[in-house]
């Protein structure tokens, strides 16, 4: 059995699913099926029963699963020995976004545990660039949101998020339960610096130009609502002082939480920080 066909096999024992699993892995389904099926032919049993929703493992099916992660954690921390004999201890980790994320504290405590002799080192950036400094090779790994440019890069979504409009508290608007895209069209929205990534600033414009201030950081963007009555997007479920208020946007795409890398690399503690990531985040 080689580990990539178990890592293959895992993904779809958690996902009970295709599909997701595919798409957690990166790939199309059609060669997920013929890894699993030649697994199944060196086990010489059936792993999953398929039916059109989905999947269920067997009862050799769940056996697998236990020794299949035991073996795949025992590789990693092989690799992980033999990382740290040629010295690459430390994982530089870039994060935009809300830092109280209880996704994010599970997922520190699980590769804590997973990693203990590894030193990350946490690199917090503002709106201004959503690989929070990945492609200009600042950081190993980032924990951020979609959409932006994607490529040379492989992006795992955690989490999606919904959207809405924040607003001072005294905004007509703030009265409203749910507002549209459309009722903001007059507003002035926030823009974000020339060079920043345009998928990126089409989104949180509503995918439309605007006219509004620049800003950087989360802080700016509150003192010019609060100052100028600036509009700007926001996910729904972050705490704000009393001052605001977050409408939800009822036709705006919900916002994903996504694990970032550079497409291609072998780094088993990059690997693993992706998989445990989206352990964490499926809590």
């Amino acid at each position: 059995m080689e580990l990539r066909t178990l890592r293959y096999f895992v993904a779809v024992a958690e996902e009970l699913h295709f599909g997701r699993a595919a798409t957690r892995l990166h790939m199309s389904q059609p060669p997920l099926s013929r890894a699993i099926k030649q697994l199944e032919a060196e086990v010489g049993a059936p792993l999953f029963t398929r039916s059109t929703t989905g999947a269920t493992l067997t009862a050799v099916g769940t056996v697998l699963l236990d020794e299949a992660r035991a073996l795949l954690d025992h590789a990693d921390r092989v690799r992980e020995r033999v990382s740290a004999a040629a010295g690459v201890t430390t994982v530089t980790v870039g994060i935009l976004g809300d830092g109280t994320d209880p996704g994010l504290a599970r997922m520190a405590a699980a590769y804590r545990r997973h990693h203990p002799r590894v030193d990350i080192r946490i690199r917090d950036t503002d709106l201004t660039d959503p690989t929070c400094g990945l492609r200009a090779g600042l950081v190993d790994v980032a924990l951020t949101r979609a959409p932006f440019d994607e490529r040379a890069l492989t992006v795992r979504t955690l989490r999606t998020d919904p959207v809405g409009v924040v607003l001072r508290a005294d905004d007509p608007l703030a009265r409203r339960d749910q507002l549209r895209l459309a009722e903001l069209d007059d507003r002035r929205w926030f823009q974000f610096p020339q060079g920043t990534d345009p998928v990126w600033q089409s989104y949180w414009n509503g995918g439309r130009p605007r006219e509004g201030p620049v800003v950087r950081a989360v802080q700016e963007c509150l003192q010019a609502v609060l100052w100028n009555g600036t509009v700007g997007l926001a996910p729904l479920g972050h705490d704000l002082p009393a001052e605001f208020t977050v409408v939800p946007l009822i036709d705006m795409t919900p916002s994903p939480v996504v694990v970032v890398s550079n497409q291609g690399d072998t780094n088993p503690l990059i690997r693993s920080f992706v998989e445990i990531a989206t352990a964490a985040y499926r809590r």
